[in-house]
């Protein structure tokens, strides 16, 4: 087998960014940790928003691209540490704050879910194409609302109502923005890796 082959037979279906490295154990431990770290610095980024106990953050955003590079299974694991390490107390969730009390927790468990889904429609070429990455995106998002918002109202003992106008209404606009974001930068990615192979 010539190694000129082998970049080429990666970018088939059923691979993912992160696949495109050397497999290796070290690999998966790296973009694991590396993702959970991205996550938490991600998360810095972050605005408070007026009359709403959940800040705009780049958290979400980072979450979403994590799956989609990782995949599901290694996804999965770079959420759940980024959410065990603030849990026990690391502070890198939005706004430098840890623990699972927070009102905003259950956005944290949805980005967990969200990015196991979209890792695994990566690796049925959801992030190929503009079109398919918008809807990883949508669907991915929807995930993290459909975890928060109902977390949010039962943390805060706000209505249900009273929780989507705080929880995900304000969010939107941003939202649309990082799946603009992903929806360019992620099929372009795998052009670039394309003509390279």
């Amino acid at each position: 087998m010539s190694t000129a082959a082998a970049p080429v037979r990666s970018l088939r279906a059923g691979t993912v960014l992160a696949d495109l490295l050397p497999a290796s154990r070290t690999r998966d431990i790296a973009l694991v940790v590396g993702g959970a770290a991205l996550t938490g610095l991600a998360a810095q980024l972050s605005l408070p928003v007026p009359g709403s106990p959940v800040p705009v953050s780049g958290q979400t955003f980072a979450a979403l691209l994590v799956g989609t590079a990782l995949g599901a299974r290694r996804g999965f694991l770079a959420l759940a540490l980024y959410a065990v390490a603030g849990m026990a107390g690391v502070p890198w969730f939005a706004q430098a704050s840890s623990g699972y009390g927070m009102p905003s927790f259950g956005y944290v468990l949805g980005m967990l879910l969200a990015s196991t889904v979209v890792g695994a429609l990566a690796r049925r070429g959801a992030d190929r194409s503009v079109l398919r990455t918008a809807g990883a995106m949508v669907l991915g998002s929807a995930i993290i609302y459909a975890v928060g918002v109902p977390y949010l109202a039962l943390a805060t003992g706000m209505t249900l109502g009273q929780a989507v106008a705080a929880g995900l209404t304000p969010f939107l606009i941003g939202d649309a923005l990082k799946a603009a974001l992903a929806m360019g930068a992620l099929p372009t990615a795998w052009k670039l890796l394309g003509r390279k192979g």
